[in-house]
């Protein structure tokens, strides 16, 4: 109920999105200790598009009848994209695109639910404090609803107030107390439970909702909706809303089902999960359902308190049902100010992922700056804009990593038969003129320059004026000149076309300016795929199979066994 306001529709369709979403992952989700549901962050993002699509009238006074019909319309909205969320999912799964959940890697999926739930905590303000403030949307979403609660805190209703001060005083000690001795209590702490029981016990006997304008939930529909289909005259305005909403509730779930099927041994289908989640949103937004995933502190919870297959859903649902068949009537007086506390505190996981910060700079600067820059667009700007800023940023710090490779000068390890890389000694290119390079990153149209210029820098053969790339072991000018060159390709895991041109245009370029140099290039450990692309390049034409070598030590034996020191100055391409 705490999170249908939070998408802005009536308390009771969260109940209804805690029901039919469970029971129809039960049947067909491959995650034993997900909980699925109403989930924080997709409810910020669809109360967002809600308040877009079904604005409130200016003024804000309306009559209980415009009351009713712009709640109805809210509904509609809320239910149209679940409807069309779970579509494109379905979509994604007719096309088996489950591997793009890898595309949102673990710091940008911590960094958006993490930035997501500052905008909770400041979205939930109002209801803390009795302010009836329009939902700021769009860009800056959150400085707007700050500075619009700063010029409105004179006009705080003390009630309300003092209900969320005693509501957090309690659910944040007891979430605590659940997490800390989580191995010595039997069952977590039902905190929230007996919040909403004091609370509207209290409301009801002190008449709070009419002495002091309290806010209550007030009266839940028994028995469920009629299903009735979305209005599909919306989807075209709903679309860029439903796209970024069905990657969220993918990512969040796969991840988290991938997280506890490595806890406990066992593999999910990220394909079925599209599938799962996108016929759970489907289907329920027959019965004007909002948008659902799985849940961070729902499965946490689950997992807690023993539930070890995807029929621990259904005892949830039971619990549902009840609520809506004969328990409904006694949430009547529960403060909405106790719900929006409940929101609150449930956030506590995700605020405290920034606890891992300081380990992840410690691990990788490069993840820091993504999850820094992720959650600083997910804050700054919104939801949606932040996990797309997330997900290029993403992508580009990939590509930048290519560009930065270093090209790494190899030598024969004293007493072994390994090359490893050269730090300050190379013995082995000045004795024997040997030089083994080993080029580990894949060679395609961003990264053949640099190959190129990389290459012929070791080999001595680059153009005057040219600023000489970074590389491992650079060439010393007191050591006898290089005659042969193995190039390790065990690092380049692909080739594109660009790519493989380029090393054609290597060979070309070698055999006219190193005629007089006497170079020898020999190129090893090709990974299957690269041969191949590269023989489509035309540079495999006249090779035997018996000039191709399958290790670098191979190619280094072979060619010191046929080149003598002061052998002839010719230049050979093998591979």
């Amino acid at each position: 109920m705490a999170f249908a306001l939070l998408t802005s529709v009536p308390p009771v369709f969260g109940l209804y999105t805690s029901f039919f979403p469970v029971l129809i992952y039960t049947l067909l989700g491959t995650g034993r200790h997900l909980s699925t549901g109403t989930f924080a962050v997709l409810s910020l993002m669809t109360g967002s598009a809600v308040e877009r699509l079904v604005p409130e009238p200016l003024g804000g006074n309306l009559s209980a009848i415009g009351r009713e019909e712009l709640d109805a319309q809210r509904v509609g909205a809320a239910a149209a994209l679940a409807f069309a969320s779970g579509a494109l999912m379905l979509g994604m799964f007719a096309l088996q695109l489950g591997v793009l959940s890898t595309f949102l890697s673990e710091p940008v999926v911590k960094a958006l639910t993490s930035g997501a739930a500052l905008h909770v905590l400041v979205s939930q303000l109002p209801s803390l404090l009795g302010l009836p403030l329009p939902r700021q949307i769009g860009c800056f979403a959150l400085f707007k609803t700050l500075a619009a609660v700063l010029t409105a805190l004179p006009r705080s209703s003390p009630a309300e107030l003092t209900i969320s001060a005693l509501s957090l005083a309690l659910l944040v000690p007891v979430k605590e107390l659940n997490v800390r001795f989580r191995d010595r209590l039997p069952t977590p702490i039902p905190g929230e439970i007996v919040m909403v029981l004091l609370a509207s016990v209290l409301c009801f006997t002190s008449s709070l909702d009419t002495r002091y304008n309290v806010q209550i939930v007030g009266l839940l529909p028994g028995g469920f909706p009629q299903p009735h289909l979305p209005n599909l005259a919306e989807l075209p305005r709903i679309l860029a809303d439903s796209l970024p909403i069905a990657l969220v509730a993918f990512a969040v779930s796969a991840s988290l089902a991938s997280i506890y099927a490595d806890k406990y041994s066992y593999t999910i289908d990220s394909n079925q999960e599209l599938l799962a989640h996108g016929v759970s949103n489907l289907i329920s937004s027959l019965f004007s359902c909002f948008p659902n995933s799985a849940t961070l502190a729902t499965t946490s919870l689950l997992v807690d308190a023993g539930g070890n297959t995807q029929l621990a859903g259904l005892f949830s649902c039971i619990v549902v049902l009840s609520v809506l068949l004969w328990l409904g009537p006694f949430f009547y007086y529960l403060p909405k100010a106790v719900l929006a506390c409940i929101n609150i505190s449930s956030m506590r996981q995700m605020f405290f992922q920034m606890q891992e910060l300081p380990q992840l700079w410690r691990i990788s600067r490069m993840d820091f700056a993504v999850w820094m820059v992720t959650w600083v667009a997910v804050v700054i700007l919104s939801v949606d804009l932040g996990l797309a800023v997330g997900v290029v940023f993403s992508m580009m710090t990939v590509v930048c990593r290519t560009q930065r490779v270093q090209c790494l000068a190899l030598g024969l390890a004293e007493g072994t038969e390994l090359y490893k890389p050269l730090r300050e000694s190379h013995k082995l290119r000045k004795a024997r003129g040997l030089c083994v390079l080993s080029y580990p990153a894949p060679l395609y149209f961003g990264t053949r320059g640099q190959f190129r210029r990389t290459l012929e820098w070791q080999l001595g053969l680059g153009e005057a004026g040219k600023e000489a790339p970074k590389a491992d072991g650079p060439p010393d000018a007191a050591a006898e000149p290089v005659r042969v060159v193995v190039l390790d390709c065990s690092g380049i895991t692909f080739v594109d076309a660009a790519g493989a041109r380029e090393v054609v245009q290597v060979r070309d370029r070698l055999a006219s300016r190193c005629r007089d140099a006497g170079i020898h290039l020999l190129l090893a450990q090709c990974h299957a795929s690269v041969l191949g692309t590269l023989t489509q390049a035309g540079l495999l034409d006249r090779v035997t199979p018996e000039q191709l070598f399958v290790s670098v030590q191979d190619a280094a034996a072979h060619a010191l066994e046929r080149l003598e020191p002061t052998g002839p100055k010719t230049c050979t391409v093998w591979v």
